[in-house]
């Protein structure tokens, strides 16, 4: 039986890749010391999902370990004999980032260092895949031109029509601590898949979402406005009229995305991975989604300042990651998603 190692297993994309591969047969040995509590407090423990996966899944390992811990990441994988390595774990804040500077580096670099010369040194042919982000462009994607319609904003040049593409500027932007981070551990595994001809990607993700994700205020947009919206508590907009777009994709579509490069890898390879073209909407837009869907109208307040280095619209080009992958491509749309979301949440609170 074939072993895969899924770090931040407890986690939206990270439960979904250990049920995914479980189901393919794979043996999973899940990685996750529950930060998620630390980082956002009660509402972002993620106990609940483990006890979840526990009980779904036939062939499931679960670790502690911290990602921080060199020696002890060394010793798991060198025990393991992994096949694939699937990196979710992450701090995923901008805000926190900023209050938690040593921390988010020692995740989010640090941690993805130790798993890739573990790779490198007891499963150099195992496929790595790294969940990265759109934030490794920082806010330089605001520079390109906007069209203001009712409901949102959108590019209003021709040349990005399918999105942001893998050639745009990383650097020379302003990213967060959280995205540059980022930038540190995206950089790193393209080198280790070119310097050492080992089979990395980084995905670079817009918002990754579904029904296990743990949304807090300060991170995962989606669920935490159905959270709100079904509570009947007050949503705060941060600046941009409210029409701020951001593309969406479901956790499974990008763990398909995962099997696709497992199973046909490259060395070094990096795709924006998002909901592009077909599944995006600006909040009012989703504010409107979720009502229809739900039935509850959205409480809302405006605050005519919007988060620091934030994107005003952001539409993963994801025609690279279609090319390469012909047999890959979005199965879930923005309603399905958020159809999806308000049930799982109307069930956890009828509980």
């Amino acid at each position: 039986m074939k072993t895969i190692v899924i770090t931040g297993s407890s986690g939206l994309i990270g439960s979904e890749a250990v049920l995914f591969f479980d189901k393919g047969g794979y043996r999973i040995v899940g990685v996750d010391n529950n930060m998620r509590a630390d980082f956002f407090g009660a509402k972002g423990d993620t106990t609940w999902n483990l006890n979840r996966l526990r009980s779904l899944t036939t062939h499931f390992e679960h670790s502690g370990l911290d990602i921080r811990d060199r020696a002890g990441v060394l010793d798991l994988i060198r025990r393991a004999k992994p096949s694939a390595i699937v990196h979710c774990a992450a701090q995923p804040s901008h805000d926190l980032a900023a209050s938690r500077p040593f921390d988010d580096f020692d995740v989010n670099a640090n941690g993805t260092l130790n798993l890739l010369e573990a790779a490198r040194r007891y499963a150099p042919e195992a496929p790595f895949v790294f969940m990265s982000t759109n934030k490794v462009y920082g806010d330089a994607p605001n520079e390109i031109p906007l069209r203001e319609t009712a409901t949102r904003w959108e590019y209003a040049d021709e040349r990005y029509r399918f999105g942001v593409a893998e050639d745009y500027r990383i650097d020379r932007a302003l990213h967060s601590l959280f995205g540059a981070s980022k930038v540190a551990a995206d950089v790193m595994t393209q080198e280790y898949g070119r310097y050492f001809n080992m089979p990395t990607v980084c995905l670079r993700g817009g918002c990754l979402t579904g029904p296990s994700h743990s949304g807090v205020e300060l991170h995962g947009f989606l669920s935490y406005l159905v959270k709100v919206v079904l509570s009947g508590a007050t949503y705060t907009v941060y600046g941009y009229k409210g029409k701020q777009v951001r593309d969406q994709i479901h956790s499974l579509d990008v763990v398909r995305a995962m099997e696709a490069f497992i199973n046909a890898p490259r060395s070094g390879e990096v795709y924006n991975i998002g909901g592009g073209p077909e599944s995006n909407a600006s909040i009012l837009e989703s504010f409107a989604l979720i009502e229809e869907v739900s039935g509850r109208k959205p409480i809302w307040q405006y605050a005519d300042a919007p988060r620091r280095g934030d994107h005003v619209c952001y539409i993963s080009d994801i025609r690279k990651l279609k090319a390469h992958y012909p047999t890959w491509g979005i199965t879930r749309s923005m309603r399905d998603i958020v159809t999806e979301m308000v049930a799982a949440e109307e069930r956890n609170v009828s509980v």
